[in-house]
């Protein structure tokens, strides 16, 4: 705004030249760094050194430029220290790497490996950071798992190989209990099986990593090929024996029993058994036989057992299986030689069940264990925004765990599976541990939230303990309940030392409002009973009541109870003043209710009018809606009456004409007089008849000034003055008095008006007033009846429509209706001309006079005929004096009638006159 100040301050300073700016120079890392030194921006200089990282630069140059950089931009320098931090790590994972691979080589390389060490390798190897993801500790677990998974499957088939050879022996047995034949035919099946035994046995000892199996495991197949051998070697001879003695007599028998005593059976010697008889009779008395009780108990136990082999078996259970047959067997050495061959051969056929099933639930087991670990390592491996929360992971590691207990009851145990599935449920509990520390945190907080809320009740009872605001007292109690309802979760442990403490200090803190409480309860009651006195009381006193709940409102505001509570005893207090209200109002609307002789006449009345209106016929429903008028005007009662009224009227007026023209209003007068005196009879039991009103005289317009008063030969009517003061005789003191009449002015003689609104038609009596169930019976009577009566009068116009029409095809004038029946809009001529132009033979064109009778009626016409009605309209515009059509809609219709009948000119002539003789 001032521009000189600038200007005058430096007008005396001499004029210096600015010295040029100096050069920098570049920086001798710029080079290296691709100019991230010389960037004019951060954001430029961090993507410089980003660029220049992914050229992978040496540790040396790293740290170089980190020095440098690091006093400059601490945000580019970071990209620079967490590459030069990821080298550092690499460094000391790849020396713990090399370290834990030499670990791992060397318990491959050894002829020996206890999965146990396997398993602790890869644990310790994880616990101490090493990279097992990555080569070449990621290959080497690879084998170390493979070798672990050799060594279990050879333990495993150990374990198979001993039950088959159980299975082997178990058939061997069996068939030393059938005949010979049906051992010597299954004995070449029994030689493959055996042999085939015998070599996956030998498979499984020449296995390079059978040095590494469990050392129960060797004795265990060492001890089932001793026994299976054992057997078979004493099966081949004794079936060769056999054999032998079948097709021999001399040879000797073979060592079985069974076999034995079939072979002598053959030769017809006796059996060994009879032969133990006859030997063992005569010390029979010594040796006595088994006694059936014992024989009974026997199967009994054998049965059992069974049973519950059978049992386990078809559910599954393959430890309890194993155990079950294991009980069977040490039952059936004990009782095997009390029971017959159909138990013994039932027994033998759930054993070889059993052994299939342990044999098959091992493998099922390990599927379920395997999924059990994929779940367990799967718990901290979720997708990104789906991780377990702590109560959710602890549920989660319960069920699996749960799990797992089940499956180790169905088989044997898996220790490598377990080891695994164990070290991802520890890993996965880590998150269950973070999330119980952040819960006891929180618990400690909320206790003392609680501790301090409990203080400050007790505080908050001693100050306020001599108040007497009870709602402001209520109120704060049920904010402490709040408070301690949202005070926080803690432990139920801890709720139950505290739930104590906190109901002693809120009793403490309410002692004085349950008190005042209990006094307001026993007032209320006490009211309660004063208003049950006040509703019992033969007269209601109003005033009393009043008070009363006066009473009740000051002591509700004043002292708070439970609102249910509250509600009960109010809803107590206004029970017996409401049904006081309630019988006060059935009383009056009963006294109401009692129906009056002409509420009486009206409802039978309005009953008869609903009848006739139920027939459908037109004169009895207007003789019931005159019956219905009467009663309602009280007339029903006295119809002679009326009618001599009536005649004695006539004869009194044509005995006084002359009378009618000095005083025309007399009869009315007398009238006036007759209905005070019907009205000051009113209360005697029987009305008395009043006259029917009067129509009202019809206005005909008249040429000339017809006010009342302007005729000279007609005298003005009597009536009141424009104004109150005005009367016909004046007052004394009136200015007006001594003049006599007013000359005829410009507006007449003001004072001859019959008031501000002319004659007026005399009051019409309509009697007492009716009750709501009369006039409500009189109203629906009398709009049905009307819509009876239109609905009638419509049927009946279409029927003489349907009748003209028809009259119009045969060209019969005979079935023309009469004029009565067509209605006042049909003249006598009219009706004339309509039968005469049907007694003729049809002649003339009809289209002019139909598109008059539509112009008449202002009907629609047809589309194709708009255009001649256009013009005719055109040509009746310049006919002026010619009548129109509305006016000689009757010699159209004839017209029309003489023309010949077609289906569209019936249509149009149909429409037409539905209007017209509706007309008025």
């Amino acid at each position: 705004m001032f521009p000189f100040f600038s200007r005058s301050k430096m007008s005396d300073a001499p004029e210096v030249n600015p010295a040029p700016a100096k050069t920098q120079e570049p920086h001798p890392l710029d080079a290296l760094t691709g100019g991230a030194f010389s960037a004019a921006t951060s954001g430029e200089r961090a993507s410089r050194i980003r660029e220049w990282l992914a050229t992978q630069p040496a540790p040396e140059q790293l740290q170089e430029v980190f020095k440098e950089l690091s006093g400059r931009d601490k945000g580019a320098a970071r990209a620079v220290r967490e590459r030069l931090d990821e080298i550092r790590r690499a460094k000391g994972q790849e020396a713990i790497a090399a370290e834990w691979a030499d670990k791992a080589q060397a318990l491959l390389a050894a002829p020996k490996l206890n999965i146990a060490d396997a398993m602790a390798w890869q644990r310790d190897a994880a616990k101490a950071g090493a990279p097992l993801s990555r080569e070449p500790l990621s290959l080497l677990k690879v084998q170390m798992a493979d070798r672990v998974k050799v060594i279990e499957d050879l333990q495993h088939r150990v374990q198979v190989q001993r039950e088959a050879a159980v299975l082997l022996a178990q058939r061997i047995e069996v068939l030393s209990t059938k005949p010979w034949r049906d051992a010597h035919a299954a004995l070449e099946l029994l030689r493959v099986d055996v042999a085939r035994w015998q070599e996956q046995a030998q498979e499984l000892t020449g296995d390079a990593n059978w040095v590494s199996v469990e050392a129960r495991f060797p004795p265990l197949l060492d001890a089932s090929r001793t026994q299976l051998l054992v057997v078979w070697e004493a099966f081949q001879p004794a079936v060769a024996q056999a054999a032998a003695a079948a097709e021999d007599a001399s040879a000797p028998l073979p060592p079985v029993p069974v076999w034995a005593d079939e072979l002598r059976a053959a030769r017809g010697l006796p059996t060994e058994a009879a032969v133990a008889a006859a030997a063992a009779k005569p010390a029979r008395a010594a040796k006595p036989k088994v006694a059936p009780e014992v024989v009974e108990k026997a199967v009994q136990v054998v049965r059992e057992a069974l049973t519950t082999l059978e049992k386990e078996t078809a559910e599954g259970h393959g430890k309890a299986s194993a155990g079950a047959a294991a009980s069977l067997r040490a039952v059936l050495k004990v009782h095997g030689k009390h029971i017959d061959n159909v138990l013994e051969q039932q027994v033998h056929t759930a054993l070889v069940a059993a052994g299939e099933l342990e044999g098959w639930q091992r493998w099922s087991a390990d599927q379920v264990r395997e999924d059990l670990v994929a779940k367990a390592e799967a718990l901290l491996n979720r997708p990104e925004g789906q991780a377990l929360g702590g109560r959710k992971m602890q549920e989660t590691l319960r069920n699996l765990r749960d799990q797992w207990k089940q499956a180790d009851q169905g088989g044997a145990p898996n220790h490598a599976l377990w080891k695994k599935f164990d070290e991802a449920c520890n890993a996965a509990h880590k998150v269950v541990e973070a999330w119980l520390d952040k819960i006891r945190t929180e618990a400690a907080e909320h206790k003392a939230q609680r501790l301090a809320l409990i203080e400050e009740v007790k505080a908050w009872a001693q100050e306020h303990a001599a108040s007497t605001d009870w709602k402001g007292i209520n109120r704060a109690l049920y904010q402490f309940g709040d408070r301690w309802r949202e005070g926080g979760h803690v432990g139920e442990k801890l709720f139950a030392e505290l739930q104590p403490q906190w109901k002693q200090a809120i009793a403490l803190a309410a002692a004085p409002l349950e008190a005042a409480q209990k006094d307001s309860l026993a007032r209320r009651h006490a009211m309660i009973d004063e208003a049950t006195t006040l509703g019992a009381a033969p007269t209601l006193r109003i005033d009393a009541v009043k008070a009363l709940q006066q009473r009740w409102q000051a002591e509700a505001q004043s002292v708070p109870l439970d609102r249910k509570h509250e509600q009960k005893l109010w809803d107590a207090f206004r029970k017996p003043i409401d049904e006081a209200f309630n019988r006060k109002s059935a009383d009056r609307e009963k006294a109401a209710t009692e129906l009056s002789a002409r509420d009486r006449a009206v409802l039978d009345a309005s009953k008869a009018l609903e009848a006739a209106n139920a027939t459908g016929d037109a004169q009895q429903i207007r003789a019931a809606v005159q019956a219905l008028e009467a009663a309602l005007r009280g007339q029903a009662q006295a119809a002679e009456a009326v009618a001599t009224a009536q005649k004695a009227e006539a004869a009194q007026n044509a005995a006084a004409p002359a009378e009618q023209a000095g005083g025309g209003d007399a009869p009315v007068a007398d009238a006036d007089a007759s209905g005070a005196a019907a009205d000051g009879e009113a209360a005697a039991p029987v009305a008395a008849p009043v006259a029917p009103p009067k129509p009202a005289r019809p206005v005909v317009a008249v040429r000339g000034d017809d006010r009342p008063g302007m005729k000279k030969d007609a005298p003005a009517a009597p009536g009141r003055g424009a104004r109150p003061g005005d009367r016909r005789d004046g007052r004394p003191g009136d200015r007006d008095m001594g003049r006599g009449p007013r000359a005829e002015g410009r507006f007449g003689d003001r004072n001859d008006r019959g008031g501000r609104m002319g004659e007026r038609p005399a009051h019409e009596d309509r009697g007492p007033r009716l009750g709501d169930a009369a006039f409500r019976a009189q109203r629906d009577a009398m709009e049905h009846a009307q819509l009876a009566l239109k609905k009638l009068a419509a049927q009946a116009h279409g029927e003489i429509l349907t009748q003209l029409l028809a009259a119009w095809d045969k060209r019969d004038p005979s079935q023309v209706p009469s004029a009565q029946d067509l209605g006042g809009r049909v003249t006598a001529p009219v009706r004339a001309a309509w039968a005469q132009a049907l007694s003729a033979a049809p002649h003339g064109d009809a289209s002019e006079a139909l598109l008059r009778l539509e112009m008449a009626a202002e009907a629609p016409t047809p589309a194709e005929h708009i255009a001649a009605r256009r013009m005719l309209q055109l040509q009746l515009l310049t006919r002026r004096n010619d009548p129109s059509p509305a006016q000689t809609w009757g010699q159209d219709a004839a017209r029309v009638l003489a023309s010949a009948s077609d289906a569209s000119s019936a249509r149009r002539l149909q429409n037409v006159l539905k209007t017209l003789l509706r007309k008025q």
